[in-house]
């Protein structure tokens, strides 16, 4: 038989689990999952914080890049309503496990572009996510360590089992993004979106947490 082990400094036999747990947090053993956390959220390039109330300008950049791109097409907006927009999004209530985040690069404090999660069905284990990077910035990496950032929050402090993502057909560069970082192609919904007076066809792609897990370590940034 094997000994029973001696239990940790500070607790005692008769704790409960929970408070043995409470203990555990408070002593020196973690440590070093106290120091992680406190650049969980940052990058060798980039990191990722709330909307603040001045960020209405950047945000009306990234949404005319999109529509450059043919990402989206929307009737032109006035610079006030992304200054309005950027104050709603800088003063609301968390929405659980939904939300969006200013992707700042470190070496200039700049709003590079944007990322966020939606549709997080906590029940099913899943959620999508979507990404963009204004178009001075593209190409630099900016985009893969944010989702990477991300997705590491959802799959190991939020326990989700399945990332989603939906991409039209003709953008290659998104296509090339998600299959960089382990994304799998699991279909095609045919002329499923009009945009640009044509339909277009989404592509699904989909990542496991295990997937994730194995491909982007923690040393990884």
């Amino acid at each position: 038989m094997t000994a029973a082990p001696r239990p940790a400094r500070g607790v005692r036999n008769n704790d409960s689990e929970a408070e043995q747990h409470r203990l555990g947090l408070e002593s020196g053993c973690l440590g070093l999952f106290h120091w992680r956390m406190t650049s969980f959220w940052t990058s060798k390039r980039i990191r990722l914080r709330g909307i603040e109330p001045g960020d209405g300008a950047a945000f009306m950049r990234l949404t005319e890049d999109e529509e450059r791109s043919g990402d989206v097409l929307h009737p032109p907006r006035s610079a006030e309503s992304y200054r309005v927009r950027a104050n709603e999004l800088a003063a609301a209530k968390s929405d659980g496990d939904c939300f969006r985040l200013a992707i700042e690069a470190v070496d200039t404090g700049e709003v590079v572009g944007a990322v966020g999660s939606h549709y997080a069905d906590p029940n099913a284990g899943r959620f999508e996510y979507g990404v963009t990077i204004g178009a001075d910035h593209r190409r630099e990496g900016y985009a893969a360590e944010a989702v990477v950032l991300l997705l590491r929050y959802m799959f190991a402090e939020r326990r989700y089992h399945k990332c989603e993502a939906k991409v039209f057909a003709y953008n290659e560069g998104s296509l090339a993004l998600q299959r960089r970082l382990g994304f799998v192609e699991e279909g095609r919904l045919r002329d499923h979106v009009f945009l640009a007076g044509r339909y277009h066809d989404l592509v699904i792609l989909g990542m496991l947490a295990d997937e994730f897990t194995r491909r982007h370590p923690v040393s990884e940034l």
